[in-house]
C-alpha cells in the first residue's frame, strides 16, 4: 500500500468520544470510551439506535466511573466489547448477539491480572485498545503509552504470549496502538502519539498513523502518518477491491460534545 486519502464521510449526532467501530450488513456499530451504550447506526436510513449494555446506561459517564470501552470486534455473529483495563471499573467485557439481541457480560479482572503479570506492568499501565480473533484465538492490542512503554499484541491461547511491537515516532513520541483489524492475512492498525506517559490522563495529541502487520510473523510492513493533530481510535473495513481498500475511522477528540465524525481512509495498492 503506497497511497492514501483521508476524508470526513458523515457526522453522527448523539455519540461522543467514539473509540471503536465494526461495520457489517450496512450497519455501523460504535462504542465510546465515555458511554455505557453500544450504538448502531444504519447507513442506509441514517438512523441511530442506542443499545443499553447496563441498567441506566449513560451517553457520558464521569471519568472515574466509566467502563472505558476501547475495543470492539466481530466474532461470528456476536460483537465483543472490551474495557481498557486501566482502572478497576475498566475490567469488563460485554457481548452482543446480533441475531438474538442478547447481552452478556464478563469480569475480565483475572484475565487482565494475568496479562499484567506476563507483561510485568502495574495495573494502571494496562491499556487494551484493540481486539481481533485470528483462527479463533483472541488477540488484544496493548497500547504502550505508559512509563514502561509495553506496546504490542497479547495472544490469548492456553498460555498468554506477548509480542512487542515497536512503531515509528510521530514528532518526538513513539506511536502506540489505538485499534486493529484482520483483513485476510494482514493486520491493519491505527496508532497515535500523545505527549504523556499516563494511560489515564490525556496528553497533547501529536498525530496518528495507519499501518500493516503480517499476521503470521507480526512484521511491520508499512506505516503512514495520516494526521499530525488527530487521535484516531476506531477502525473497520468498509469496502475492498483488487486495487484499493476503504476503511472507516473514528476520532476521539477528548471533548464532552456528543458528535462524532466518521472518516473514510482509502488505501491504494
Amino acid at each position: 500500500m503506497e497511497k492514501f486519502q483521508l476524508i470526513p464521510l458523515f457526522e453522527i449526532i448523539g455519540i461522543g468520544a467514539a473509540s471503536g467501530l465494526v461495520y457489517t450488513n450496512d450497519m455501523l456499530y460504535i462504542v465510546s470510551d465515555s458511554s455505557s451504550y453500544l450504538y448502531q447506526y444504519d447507513l442506509n436510513n441514517q438512523d441511530l439506535t442506542k443499545i443499553a449494555l447496563v441498567e441506566n446506561s449513560q451517553d457520558h459517564m464521569i471519568k472515574k466511573e466509566k467502563f472505558d470501552f476501547e475495543a470492539i470486534t466481530l466474532q461470528g455473529n456476536s460483537l465483543s466489547i472490551f474495557g481498557s483495563g486501566s482502572t478497576e471499573n475498566r475490567n469488563k467485557k460485554f457481548t452482543y448477539d446480533l441475531t438474538t439481541s442478547k447481552i452478556a457480560h464478563e469480569d475480565l479482572k483475572p484475565i487482565y491480572s494475568a496479562i499484567q503479570d506476563t507483561l510485568d506492568i502495574a495495573s494502571d499501565e494496562l491499556n487494551i485498545e484493540g481486539a481481533l480473533y485470528k483462527d479463533g484465538v483472541l488477540h488484544l492490542f496493548q497500547r504502550g503509552n505508559g512509563s514502561n512503554a509495553k506496546n504490542g499484541i497479547v495472544i490469548m491461547e492456553q498460555e498468554i504470549t506477548f509480542i512487542p511491537i515497536t512503531l515509528p515516532k510521530i514528532k518526538h513520541v513513539e506511536a502506540t496502538f489505538t485499534d486493529a483489524i484482520l483483513v485476510e492475512d494482514k493486520i491493519y492498525f491505527l496508532a497515535a502519539a500523545e505527549d504523556t506517559t499516563s494511560t489515564y490522563d490525556d496528553g497533547e495529541v501529536l498525530g496518528s498513523m495507519i499501518g500493516c502487520l503480517d499476521s503470521a510473523t507480526f512484521t511491520v510492513e508499512f506505516t503512514h502518518v495520516i494526521s499530525d493533530y488527530q487521535k484516531f481510535e476506531g477502525l473497520t473495513l468498509y469496502k475492498k477491491t483488487a486495487t484499493q481498500m476503504e476503511l472507516l475511522l473514528c476520532e476521539d477528540n477528548d471533548t464532552d460534545i456528543l458528535e462524532t465524525t466518521i472518516f473514510k481512509l482509502t488505501l491504494s495498492k
